[in-house]
């Protein structure tokens, strides 16, 4: 989400970490962006900051105000290779290590798999079956990079979120995990929608 400074003009871009992901995942779009002259921050949580000026949304899941993530996410059959998924003896869901390769990350290689799932940190079902507040893609242009291939998150599911939030659609035929699997794609939306920031 590029932001940008009130008292200087260095455009900051925060990058949420996904489910199941820590920071890390971005390390192969964070040191191109900060060769470029950004600030970057991969978020441990979602930030709430008035300075965000645009969204880009990457293979996510995006719920309307009133929606749970679950709502979204179940709203289209999964792939049957998405694991069945259930909290542990301490109420958290950890992702399989070998779903990785199946579902998550189909297009990693076997080092950033075994980085993925050493580094996963697990999910509360609290994060996916609380309502959410009044989204901020409603108030900010928004940009939605499609992952044709995920298969955690149909394409079809990605394109009707992104849609309703009436983001720019930027198609590219690559897994749930672009990030680490084609980071030139994500550094392209990044880019385009930074630029958008910076004209304005």
């Amino acid at each position: 989400m590029p932001s940008q400074s009130t008292d200087q003009q260095t455009m900051h871009i925060v990058l949420v970490r996904v489910a199941w992901a820590d920071g890390s995942g971005w390390a192969k779009v964070i040191g191109p962006l900060a060769a470029e002259g950004f600030a970057v921050t991969a978020a441990p949580l979602p930030l709430t900051n008035e300075n965000v000026k645009a969204l880009v949304y990457v293979s996510a899941l995006a719920p309307d105000e009133g929606e749970t993530v679950a709502d979204v996410f179940y709203r289209t059959e999964l792939d049957p290779r998405v694991p069945q998924l259930t909290p542990d003896e301490n109420g958290l869901i950890y992702y399989p290590h070998e779903a990785f390769a199946a579902a998550y990350a189909q297009n990693a290689t076997n080092e950033e798999l075994a980085v993925l799932s050493a580094v996963q940190r697990p999910i509360s079902p609290a994060c996916i079956t609380a309502p959410v507040g009044r989204p901020l893609w409603k108030d900010r242009p928004s940009w939605f990079l499609v992952a044709e291939d995920d298969r955690m998150i149909a394409a079809a599911n990605q394109r009707f979120m992104a849609e309703r939030m009436q983001a720019m659609q930027r198609p590219f035929a690559v897994d749930h995990t672009p990030m680490v699997t084609a980071p030139e794609t994500v550094l392209q939306v990044i880019s385009e929608a930074a630029a958008t920031v910076a004209a304005a």
